[in-house]
């Protein structure tokens, strides 16, 4: 396998909530760095190369020494879609015609798209480009739409030269920038805006319910860049390249061959400007300017440090029901303009989490005058009135990608914990560096406890240390209350990231 490969499995690992995912280091890697003028790199690391990879032992009886052992036999791997509005939802591609007619799945595909950060390598492009070219060659034309995001300027760049571009042009092929693009909203799709039921197949890594296209009924489903290729030829969400046959332009019925491609291009990378810009050498008297009035950009302030006593009469801004991954946290697309400026991207904070009261999105209580609204519009009302408020989650919050924004709106809107039964642990780290408290329940059950009108007091929050749970009051709207314990994973120097506000704060604090 690949270098490149591998470390699709690895950020894939990240989308179902894995802090880390691995693979020794190999000649495989060895390749890929000389091959990108990395040849320094490959030396330091071939001089210790003992040390990057698991012991002896650990290959020999890996039962030892982790939890669980999962076998796979590639040999007899079938090709997977995953999906919809979720990239663990894995079904094979001979079960898919059963599965879509009974979750009634459109199985016509409108688009098919490869990329951008992930499954956009050289190896994916020439692989695609080998089913594309096959197709030409027997005539056969694509049923859906087709679009490319090559992997950087240098893969771009590399497959213009070697001619693979002229094969996906050949092809009525969309190429698109070297950017994240369509996989988090950033295109104009053409009739998103009606809101029609529909599917895509693409090799992005992660499919959230409006992420592509801000369209919620656009099922997308998650692929290799040689199931897409297929997918986008066949038009169906149901082909089976390996059993099933297309009609051509002769009315003849063909078959696409197996895939070929080239882990590295034979005759190197190449690039003409990598768009890197090296920073001042002396930065001491550089001054950041933001024109006033900006809606793209804002400088930040710090947010404030813990004030020392315990957290008191905090209300619920929402509970959560089910999944909610940084994208219901943090929404995509067309908020991304705002990614510069903290306050108005916190106008998408949690709008596309589901409210487990009424099974709502973006619409919670405001306890402070019984009305219901808009998640950040209740935030923003309660932080004017001085009021702390707590975010309720299930199982897995925060699964996704790494967006920092998913935990800085939140703060920035006045929220102080986030309760959960279980985080995805990327996320909560972002919470802690953030200032905020990333909490979760002793008792899962507790989260069933938690009611609408609930106000929270934290008991013993000055007593905050490792290892040491936490204790929260619960005040019912009934006058009666009760308290259950939260675990946390924060040591000691997480800790001084909340007492100082956030690890940015205290990083100011140490370096004056």
């Amino acid at each position: 396998m690949s270098a490149t490969g591998k470390g699709t499995i690895c950020n894939m690992g990240a989308e179902i909530g894995a802090t880390t995912s691995t693979f020794g280091y190999d000649e495989s890697m060895e390749r890929y760095l000389r091959a990108t003028d990395r040849n320094d790199v490959a030396d330091l690391a071939n001089g210790i190369k003992e040390h990057l990879t698991a012991d002896p032992e650990c290959y020999a009886n890996p039962e030892k020494y982790f939890d669980q052992v999962i076998e796979i036999d590639l040999s007899t791997l079938e090709p997977y879609l995953n999906g919809p509005f979720t990239p663990d939802l894995a079904t094979p591609i001979s079960e898919m015609k059963d599965k879509a007619k009974k979750n009634d799945w459109p199985t016509k595909v409108e688009w098919g798209l490869i990329g951008s950060c992930t499954n956009s390598s050289y190896e994916d492009l020439s692989r695609a480009a080998s089913i594309v070219k096959d197709a030409i060659d027997k005539g056969v034309k694509a049923q859906a739409q087709f679009g490319i995001n090559p992997g950087s300027e240098q893969v771009r760049y590399t497959a213009e030269r070697d001619g693979l571009l002229d094969v996906f042009q050949d092809f009525d092929t969309r190429i698109f920038t070297n950017a994240c693009g369509p996989c988090i909203g950033q295109w104009d799709r053409e009739g998103s805006e009606k809101g029609e039921k529909n599917t895509i197949v693409h090799s992005f890594n992660r499919n959230f319910a409006k992420r592509a296209d801000g369209n919620p009924n656009t099922h997308a489903f998650v692929g290799s860049p040689e199931m897409v290729v297929a997918a986008a030829i066949s038009g169906k969400l149901d082909f089976n390249p390996i059993t099933d046959t297309i009609t051509n332009a002769n009315g003849e019925e063909v078959k696409l061959a197996e895939p070929s491609g080239m882990e590295l291009p034979a005759k190197g990378f190449a690039v003409d400007d990598n768009g890197y810009q090296a920073p001042a050498e002396d930065g001491s008297g550089i001054e950041v300017v933001v024109k006033p009035g900006s809606e793209r950009l804002q400088l930040l302030d710090p947010f404030k440090p813990w004030d020392g006593k315990n957290i008191t009469g905090a209300k619920l801004l929402i509970k959560a029901f089910g999944k909610c991954t940084t994208d219901h946290i943090s929404m995509a697309g067309p908020w991304l303009r705002y990614r510069g400026h903290l306050d108005n991207i916190s106008n998408n904070t949690l709008i596309g989490a589901v409210n487990a009261f009424n099974k709502e999105t973006n619409k919670v209580k405001n306890q402070l005058d019984g009305s219901y609204g808009e998640v950040p519009a209740t935030a923003r009302a309660y932080k004017a009135a001085g009021v702390p408020s707590i975010v309720v989650g299930d199982s897995n919050y925060g699964e996704g990608s790494s967006r920092e924004h998913a935990a800085m709106q939140p703060r920035h809107l006045g929220v102080v914990a986030v309760i959960v039964k279980s985080f995805a642990r990327i996320h909560e780290t972002n919470l802690k560096k953030q200032g905020m408290l990333g909490l979760t329940f002793a008792n899962e059950a507790d989260y069933d406890k938690i009611q609408e009108d609930d106000t929270f007091d934290f008991v013993d929050l000055t007593e905050f240390a490792p290892g040491k749970q936490l204790t929260l009051k619960i005040n019912h709207a009934d006058g009666s209350s009760e308290e259950i314990k939260l675990n946390h994973t924060y040591n000691e120097q997480q800790i001084e990231w909340f007492k100082a506000g956030s690890a940015l704060n205290l990083i100011r604090q140490q370096a004056s």
